[in-house]
């Protein structure tokens, strides 16, 4: 569904321009946001964010930044909330929505440090936004209104797809799935590799293989309606190599399904631990 620009805020400070931050903005512009409303506050931005900001007009690190924006997009690093909290506070107006990308860190959490804070959007990106192919999960404040949910949805749909949350208390099992799950893919490939060397291959050879075979396979589950059991199927033949292999990556115990809850259960552990 293409994004209507009339649901993107007129106003707009983004704080932390890293990574994710500016893969964020760079799809808030691509989609239709007006730089002139757009201000970004980062201590150390890159090179490559100030050349940005400088070649399309955006207000970077102003003296005066602009108080009460339409939105307030918190994207720095949580352990540093504490510290940059209290000058933010002074930028929330009353109708300021405020949209933490922050592992961990609850909408408890960002009031209990920015007592203006009041309509809340939480949202866990994750790293294949940067090329617009983002997977992201949202929950809503009481507070937030129909059409900041909708200004909310408009900027986080810009990289990518978004599943709203009913409930604020998915959002640590969302950033174990989909926020750390690109790392799970690329660690994927690796082993793949690693196994097609064992198996005798050049290990440059065997790593070509392994990254064609995994992006390959995801252009397909992107592409088609099939569930991803289906494809599996579909190329899987009774007493086959794939079947031989499968046997092992689906063993009961210890096969990949297990691992995988391990993972993603450590991770969500590990998100429970940085709220406060």
């Amino acid at each position: 569904m293409p994004i209507d620009a009339h649901h993107l805020p007129s106003s707009l400070v983004l704080v932390g321009a890293g990574k994710m931050g500016g893969s964020m903005l760079e799809g808030w512009l691509s989609v239709g946001m007006k730089p002139a409303g757009v201000t970004v506050i980062d201590p150390r931005p890159s090179e490559e964010m100030t050349r940005l900001c400088a070649d399309r007009g955006l207000a970077l690190n102003p003296a005066n930044p602009p108080s009460a924006p339409d939105v307030l997009v918190l994207a720095i690093k949580p352990q540093m909330l504490d510290e940059a909290a209290p000058g933010l506070n002074g930028l929330v107006g009353s109708h300021t929505l405020i949209v933490s990308i922050l592992a961990g860190k609850t909408m408890g959490d960002l009031r209990s440090r920015m007592p203006a804070a009041r309509a809340v959007v939480r949202a866990m990106p994750n790293l294949p936004a940067s090329i617009g192919r983002g997977a992201t999960g949202a929950a809503a404040s009481s507070d937030v209104t129909e059409a900041q949910r909708l200004m909310a949805d408009a900027l986080l749909r810009s990289n990518g797809i978004v599943e709203w949350l009913d409930t604020e208390d998915l959002i640590d099992a969302v950033t174990a799935v989909s926020g750390s799950g690109p790392a799970y893919v690329f660690h994927l490939v690796e082993c793949l590799a690693e196994a097609g060397a064992a198996a005798g291959l050049p290990p440059e050879l065997a790593q070509r293989l392994a990254r064609a075979t995994v992006t390959g396979a995801g252009e397909l589950l992107f592409q088609s309606d099939l569930p991803p059991a289906t494809l599996r199927q579909n190329v899987t033949s009774p007493g086959g190599t794939t079947a031989a292999a499968l046997e092992v990556l689906m063993a009961d115990p210890g096969g990949l399904k297990a691992l995988m809850r391990e993972a993603v259960a450590a991770a969500k552990r590990r998100a429970e631990e940085l709220s406060g």
